[in-house]
């Protein structure tokens, strides 16, 4: 694992360490590793951030690199580990993906341009493509796997969408709820994809998957519904018209994590991917109940406030808008 202390890449140390898998984590230092792993430090974004991995001739079966910034960081690791490492998988995003994308984008699907392996940090979509192409330019095609993640939630979440809905239902009162109830979602709880990525490398898979449950694996009303049981608040959910909420100024996604307004670009471009290539091999979907309770039994062993991500952008509603839009 390059990383393995935070969201993505701890899920997938630790359901490897499960499977009974040796793990070896190359990170800052910045976090505790899971325990079992063996620990290597380096910062990959100094020039002997590799010197760890550079040291030693271990070999391994395959390596898992979350990187999200300049993608010459992602080809630098690959063509370190190119000679010693069966299989790359690189997580990548659906944001690879030409904007807008169409309703049941799939892999096929046009990809962004000018993007880099050689690149220094640009922005998310590009940087992640250029990710891709380090991968597949130090592996090959064949011992490169690039998994194409949707929104994704659960335990360990350090960019604060399903963190920041149980902090605001656990604080009761009334609860302004995007509507419409039954506003169909698609995402991947971070165990679900740790588990797929797993079994993708034990079969020997290769190339591009997108991978997020199936389009309407859950909806707006079933995921808040979830927050009010899981945390037991009284909280009243006040549905809200969409063109409320645009029209409060309201930010879709960022101030109203997860939710987007139904029928627009934004929500086929986010809600509406083809994932059949990954349900074809093997990928599992954990109902959303599940994710709550467990994102929010994490969430309460660290007194209630979920880490965060330094580069990613604050989301969240201030609560005099909320108010001000709920006449209260």
């Amino acid at each position: 694992m390059l990383g393995g202390t935070e969201f993505v890449g701890r899920a997938i140390a630790e359901a490897a360490l499960t499977r009974g898998w040796d793990v070896t984590v190359l990170h800052r230092g910045h976090h505790e590793p899971p325990s079992g792993v063996r620990s290597l430090l380096g910062d990959r974004t100094s020039p002997d951030g590799l010197a760890a991995l550079a040291g030693t001739t271990d070999t391994w079966d395959a390596v898992v690199d979350t990187w999200s910034a300049a993608p010459r960081a992602v080809r630098d690791a690959a063509r370190l580990l190119a000679g010693r490492v069966s299989r790359h998988v690189y997580i990548s995003s659906c944001s690879v993906y030409a904007w807008p994308r169409p309703a049941g984008y799939a892999e096929n699907t046009p990809l962004v341009e000018g993007a880099s392996a050689d690149a220094d940090a640009t922005d998310y979509a590009r940087d992640k493509r250029g990710g891709e192409l380090a991968a597949v330019e130090a592996f090959g095609d064949g011992r490169s796997l690039l998994v194409r993640c949707g929104l994704i939630l659960g335990p360990y979440e350090n960019i604060g969408r399903l963190p920041w809905w149980l902090g605001r239902i656990a604080a009761g009162g009334p609860v302004l709820a995007p509507g419409p109830r039954d506003l169909p979602l698609q995402y991947i709880d971070v165990r679900d994809l740790a588990e797929w990525t797993l079994g993708a490398v034990e079969a020997g898979l290769d190339g591009p998957y997108n991978l997020a449950g199936p389009p309407g694996h859950s909806t707006m009303g079933a995921l808040l519904d979830a927050c009010v049981r899981a945390t037991g608040a009284r909280a009243e959910l006040r549905w809200t018209d969409p063109g409320a909420v645009l029209g409060a100024g309201i930010e879709p996604w960022t101030q109203l994590p997860v939710w987007v307004p139904p029928g627009s670009e934004l929500h086929a471009s986010v809600y509406s991917g083809d994932v059949s290539r990954a349900l074809r091999t093997g990928l599992r979907c954990r109902p959303v109940r599940e994710t709550v309770e467990d994102t929010w039994r994490w969430l309460r062993s660290l007194g209630g406030v979920a880490p965060r991500r330094a580069d990613r952008p604050a989301v969240g509603l201030d609560p005099a808008v909320e108010a001000k839009v709920l006449g209260v």
